[in-house]
């Protein structure tokens, strides 16, 4: 099984997930790539270095599956890498929260072993398109595409158009349009609701709204969005799961669901409802007396 191996290389106390990892992989011989930079922090980072195939530094590379080590970030890059290719991604989490990356390093060497027999289930995750006036790299996005003012104290103008029909108007700091997927990130910290993956739906969350009454509104995935915006500092942000580039006032946008989906690796007694247990302890008494 050929599987590529991508992380991060600054997060130094990760080095037993590391070499717990490459030692799982090599006893049920797999044939390890790994990502040209995170290969380059192994040696210097996590005092390591394992018997590769070989190193991944394009954009078209073969593989079975690919393996996210890191928190949340690290997940979305590897996600950017792995593009439309029918590649499955499992997230491995050093990292904090980790709705994204799931698995915890205590589970490394369990996993492993449920991939090899065949004992894991492929959830599909749709992602966003974003279609500008000029050539944007990798215009898509697994959690959500934001809007946003510059660093400035002035608003930004969103004129919000749906099948090509107006729906108003957001005076605001910006607007997120989030996929069920990035409804537990940046659309959770600005009060947007959490969305299960099966709804088939997209949310329009607006952050630091001029009027308290420009509330979340979520819609169908299949429809077309349109955004007009404007701004007195003549310039704003378009950002893609934090990757941000900027465009002058009065640029328009469409979104709209991409054409493939994202395949990501779930244990068999993986599911959402345990997630929000245990990352947004649901359920608990978290009161102190």
């Amino acid at each position: 099984m050929r599987i590529g191996i991508f992380g991060s290389g600054y997060q130094a106390d990760m080095r037993n997930s590391v070499r717990e990892l490459f030692a799982q992989l090599q006893k049920w011989s797999a044939d390890i790539w790994v990502e040209e930079n995170f290969y380059r922090s192994l040696p210097k980072t996590f005092a390591v270095m394992p018997e590769i195939k070989g190193l991944i530094d394009c954009d078209t590379f073969s593989l079975d599956m690919a393996f996210s080590l890191g928190g949340d970030g690290t997940f979305l890059r590897t996600a950017s890498w792995v593009g439309r290719q029918p590649i499955p991604v499992l997230g491995i989490n050093t990292g904090h929260l980790g709705f994204l990356a799931e698995i915890c390093p205590s589970e490394i060497a369990e996993i492993v072993e449920e991939i090899f027999r065949g004992e894991y289930s492929i959830e599909e995750k749709n992602l966003l398109q974003l279609e500008t006036p000029v050539s944007f790299p990798h215009p898509y996005a697994l959690n959500e595409i934001a809007v946003l003012k510059r660093d400035t104290a002035s608003m930004i103008t969103v004129s919000v158009y749906l099948n090509n029909e107006f729906l108003t108007e957001y005076l605001a700091d910006g607007l997120l349009l989030s996929t069920p997927t990035g409804s537990t990130a940046y659309n959770l910290s600005v009060n947007g609701p959490i969305i299960l993956s099966q709804s088939n739906s997209f949310v329009l969350s607006p952050v630091a709204p001029h009027s308290l009454n420009m509330r979340p509104l979520v819609i169908p995935d299949d429809y077309g969005i349109r955004l007009q915006v404007e701004s007195r500092q003549k310039n704003f942000l378009i950002s893609l799961d934090g990757r941000s580039t900027v465009f002058p006032s009065g640029s328009e946008f469409h979104i709209g669901k991409a054409d493939f989906t994202l395949k990501v690796i779930k244990r068999l007694q993986q599911n959402f409802y345990d997630t929000l247990r245990k990352k947004l302890l649901w359920g608990k008494d978290v009161r102190t007396t």
